[in-house]
């Protein structure tokens, strides 16, 4: 494991939390589930046959000690899931339930909005779409986000910002066109993603084509109505803009355009694009020409945390994101 990896993997081992894998078929997930366990990062909660997938571990060399299982087919573990769930929610009846908990991600989202446990990963098979889809149905939303959102840590050779070689990116991967309100709720998640996962003292830059005012076009007011809504809502956070992006990470160049006394100008550690045309060209950029390593996209935004894997992921990918996610889960946790 690389080095970024292996530190999620220490801070995850401090506060191990309980992870439910709804793709209980799917090899690659049975070997990150068993070095989950063989790590001690995390307790591991498989939906499916138990049978079945042990007999797909044996056949594939993996070791399913420490594995719990929770087999969704099965009518009676519906029924009691079901009954649990309209004591304490009505927005499903029970039918809807029964039927809507045979599928193994949507009874993995049940089970996380009844805290049998503490996150959610998938997307090994199901698509991202499904994944967001369903965890915005069942889970729900954090108090103040309007949208789901995605943030990268970019780790970047060379590169002497206030967080070292590490930048925080952001959306990447989830929101084409935010509006400003998108925009907001991206910063707010982002900021308390890097908290919970990285333990940093969160300063966003909203990055644009323009500093200060420089130029003036539509799209720039979206942006600066964003940094006003986010002062609104949590004034604690350090967020400014509209800022280019030498603005935003060069203290010299900060020193020359940016107008105005800022925490955030030339030592910015998270960035936040304008759109995700902007997000996936720069990540992409400095990942060729910078040979940067990209970790994530965490998915932020839901009321739980919910991991979505690229499918093409490999097993140390995998188990990165994981790491990430209970650290993220017993953050929130306490």
């Amino acid at each position: 494991m690389n080095k970024f990896i292996t530190e999620m993997a220490r801070k995850a081992k401090e506060n191990p939390q309980k992870i439910a894998f709804p793709e209980s078929l799917n090899s690659d997930i049975l070997r990150t589930a068993s070095q989950v366990v063989k790590t001690g990062i995390g307790f591991v909660l498989l939906i499916g046959n138990q049978i079945e997938i042990e007999d797909l571990s044996r056949q594939e060399g993996i070791s399913t000690e420490g594995f719990e299982y929770f087999d969704c087919k099965e009518e009676q573990n519906r029924i009691l899931l079901a009954e649990e769930y309209r004591r304490k929610y009505d927005e499903f009846t029970e039918k809807s339930i029964l039927r809507k908990a045979k599928d193994p991600v949507r009874c993995a989202m049940f089970l996380l909005k009844l805290g049998k446990v503490d996150c959610v990963a998938a997307g090994k098979e199901y698509s991202t779409g499904d994944v967001i889809f369903e965890a915005m149905s069942i889970v729900g939303l954090k108090e103040g986000v309007e949208r789901v959102s995605s943030l990268g840590i970019a780790d970047i050779p060379g590169f002497e910002g206030p967080e070292g070689t590490l930048l925080g990116l952001a959306d990447c991967a989830i929101t084409a066109q935010p509006d400003a309100a998108d925009l907001a709720g991206i910063a707010i998640s982002s900021a308390d993603t890097v908290r919970t996962l990285l333990g940093w003292e969160p300063r966003l830059a909203l990055l644009s084509f323009s500093t200060c005012g420089s130029a003036d076009h539509e799209s720039i007011d979206v942006i600066r109505e964003a940094v006003k809504r986010v002062q609104k809502i949590r004034p604690e956070l350090s967020i400014d803009g509209e800022f280019q992006l030498d603005s935003a990470i060069i203290p010299s160049v900060a020193a020359k355009k940016v107008k105005w006394e800022s925490k955030v100008a030339g030592k910015a550690n998270v960035l936040i694009f304008p759109n995700l045309h902007a997000g996936n060209i720069g990540v992409k950029m400095i990942q060729i020409f910078g040979k940067a390593n990209a970790y994530g996209p965490v998915l932020q935004g839901f009321a739980k945390p919910v991991c979505d894997f690229s499918r093409s992921a490999p097993v140390e990918e995998m188990f990165g994101n994981v790491a990430m996610l209970v650290i993220r889960a017993g953050g929130e946790n306490g």
